[in-house]
């Protein structure tokens, strides 16, 4: 019998070695390393596994190329979707064309596997919850200068709804056939820790996800954060720090 995983974050980069993880403090040294070995021990070539978003520090799919090639060694089926640091990826038809066969993208789309239906989106930063009591902050390293980037909680919103859209754009893709389990995948929680409903977990509730399995969140304090189940859709945290680098059986 086949299983499905997740792990995601995996921030790789092959192709730009300059961008080591080790900056983020000692687990993080050598974590491709870590994260292989559990997989190999744990992920048989039949099954399935979600890698929800910051997959690569690459800046462009040609830098990605080593990155995804060293996934695609890996055992199983993979389905990836963006998080908010693969600026490498800019559209489908320019990341297909360096994509290994075992890879698939959720981009405004779906993925089938035997009666599971995949969808997702990478969603946004959100004012209906936040995470700040859970987490140790530290200064990243790997982070675009301020100058770069104006953020602001207006823009924060736009990007939220857009993001929300596409998640549903990609749920609609699930309409037409039965599935016997429904599988979705952000970047960012679409719910917070204490579990009040929001906005994503509505469209999650609308599409009856079964399960929710999402990263973006790294340093979390010692006590781990409350995610659980709510109205049928259980909600799993699966950023690798998190997971110890071990990837986590969802089904």
């Amino acid at each position: 019998m086949s299983s499905i995983w997740a792990i995601a974050d995996l921030h790789l980069s092959f192709g730009v070695p300059g961008k080591a993880m080790d900056l983020f403090g000692p687990q993080w040294q050598g974590h491709p390393t870590k994260i292989k070995e559990a997989w190999c021990d744990l992920i048989a070539p039949e099954d399935l596994i979600l890698i929800p978003g910051d997959i690569s520090w690459a800046m462009t799919p040609e830098e990605a190329r080593a990155d995804l090639e060293w996934i695609h060694q890996l055992p199983g089926t993979k389905v990836l979707l963006r998080g908010n640091h693969d600026y490498w990826w800019s559209s489908l038809s320019k990341v297909e064309k360096v994509l290994p066969p075992s890879l698939h993208l959720i981009q405004n789309n779906s993925f089938l596997w035997g009666d599971v239906a995949i969808g997702g989106a990478k969603l946004w930063d959100s004012a209906e919850y936040e995470f700040g009591s859970y987490i140790v902050y530290r200064e990243n390293p790997q982070a675009r200068k301020t100058s770069d980037v104006v953020k602001t909680a207006s823009s924060d919103e736009k990007l939220f709804l857009r993001e929300l859209q596409r998640l549903e754009t990609s749920f609609k893709s699930f309409s037409g056939q039965q599935h016997k389990m429904k599988i979705a995948m952000t970047h960012y929680p679409p719910i917070g820790a204490d579990l009040h409903s929001s906005q994503a977990s509505a469209v999650m509730e609308k599409y009856r996800i079964d399960i929710a399995a999402f990263g973006h969140l790294h340093n979390v304090k010692p006590q781990h954060l409350p995610f659980g189940s709510k109205n049928g859709v259980s909600y799993v945290l699966t950023a690798c720090d998190y997971l110890n680098f071990i990837p986590l059986k969802l089904a």
